[in-house]
């Protein structure tokens, strides 16, 4: 941390302050975006859960055009700035758009806030966070430091916009547009330097063709990687979606059960700034592979534990663990891209082979869980899905490749991504 306040303070606090910004305004406005869906547009649980899985479809579609776009355009600020300014509109849109086509014509409205929601948010926070692990490596900075700032943006507007909401939720939208107003003059004011020391690890002249892409689809280490995602992040996110339901459970009082989680929440949130500090150093010293299988250990082990214990006080301690879990992967993932894809398909593979992949998850497996959950209760499907974590973690130790560590340096890697040893 020391180093970055030393060598690159000034953009270190710009780039940290957009991250800051963006989560603040996602959590202040897009986080009640269920509850809004419910109380202010009137609809029922089934066509929210519709909503929710177009939401994720037009995701899918979009994240991988993202990404492209990204290598395609480099250290370019373009698409942020698109991304910024759709953010900037959420005020009118939710207020005089979005909410009267939801009302009057349901699926228009549906399928017009997919697209928008998708260019501003689902999407939107993928390519912000490919952008910033990119600017971070060009300037000699950790992105795990930037990060965590985004963890304090959203515990911020957490602990005060529901109270804002339950005022009107039109104070939140507002909210967000002038937050993103003041995000937008942030991202105008960073300044981007491709002439670094790191900038041959980060750049290529050659920008990304539609033959890199099918090169990568073609490429065993982009299934290997799509293979860990799907059998251990797919369980730690998809577990996580109905986990309040299956917390407040524990408590004589609902209502306890719900103002403790919301606490918890806010622990979380304190725990992934405090983590995001350190995780970057440890994943250096350990390596990015190893630290990809401590999180299915972990995942696992929580999800089992979960589904056995019968205190509410073991289930609060396992709460916040999903926090340290989140900082671990999202830091190794990155670290693993950058040393084993081409610099060409760095944003498209993080995009594709991860953000995109975790949405597939949701459309797949989110209605056979919550089947699951129904029928055989929320203990032995949590068992059920750590036991999947831990065996694909299993899987993953021989399928994702070695990665270098401080701890043990591995052989140097080609251009390729092909271990020199081999």
């Amino acid at each position: 941390m020391a180093k970055i306040l030393t060598t690159n303070r000034s953009e270190y606090y710009k780039i940290s302050s957009f991250i800051f910004l963006y989560f603040f305004t996602w959590s202040a406005s897009i986080g009640l975006l269920a509850i809004w869906l419910g109380q202010k547009a009137n609809l029922s649980g089934t066509v929210i859960g519709t909503v929710f899985a177009v939401n994720g479809i037009f995701s899918v579609i979009l994240k991988p055009i993202y990404g492209y776009i990204l290598d395609k355009i480099g250290m370019s600020k373009y698409l942020l700035y698109f991304v910024v300014a759709m953010s900037a509109l959420m005020a009118p849109f939710f207020i005089y758009v979005y909410q009267p086509l939801l009302m009057s014509n349901t699926m228009l409205g549906i399928i017009v806030g997919a697209i928008y929601l998708s260019f501003a948010w689902y999407a939107g926070v993928a390519a912000c966070e490919s952008y910033t692990d990119r600017y971070s490596r060009l300037n000699g900075m950790e992105f795990g430091q930037i990060r965590m700032w985004g963890s304090l943006g959203w515990a911020v507007a957490s602990s005060f916009s529901g109270l804002l909401f339950n005022l009107s939720p039109a104070y939140n939208f507002m909210l967000g547009s002038v937050a993103s107003i003041v995000m937008l003059v942030v991202l105008f004011s960073l300044k981007v330097d491709t002439r670094t020391a790191h900038a041959s690890e980060v750049l290529t002249k050659e920008k990304i063709a539609p033959a890199d892409v099918y090169a990568l689809l073609k490429s065993r280490k982009f299934w290997a990687f799509c293979l860990y995602v799907a059998g251990v992040a797919w369980m730690m996110f998809i577990a996580e979606q109905q986990f309040s339901r299956y917390f407040v459970t524990f408590f004589d009082d609902v209502h306890q059960g719900n103002a403790i989680f919301g606490y918890l929440g806010t622990v979380q949130s304190g725990m992934e700034f405090i983590m995001y500090m350190v995780i970057p150093l440890f994943v250096n010293y350990v390596g990015a592979k190893k630290v990809l299988l401590i999180v299915g250990l972990l995942v696992g082990a929580r999800l089992i534990i979960s589904g056995v214990c019968d205190s509410h006080l073991l289930i609060s301690v396992l709460k916040p663990l999903y926090g340290l879990e989140i900082c671990l992967l999202l830091v190794s993932v990155f670290k693993y891209i950058a040393e084993h894809f081409d610099k060409r398909v760095n944003a498209t593979m993080y995009l594709l082979g991860y953000q995109a992949m975790l949405y597939v998850g949701n459309v797949v497996v989110s209605s056979p869980a919550g089947l699951m959950y129904d029928r055989i209760g929320f203990e032995q499907t949590y068992i059920i899905m750590g036991s999947i974590a831990l065996f694909f973690t299993l899987v993953s130790a021989f399928t994702l490749s070695a990665c270098q560590s401080k701890m043990r340096p591995n052989a140097p890697l080609d251009v390729a991504g092909n271990n020199a040893s081999r």
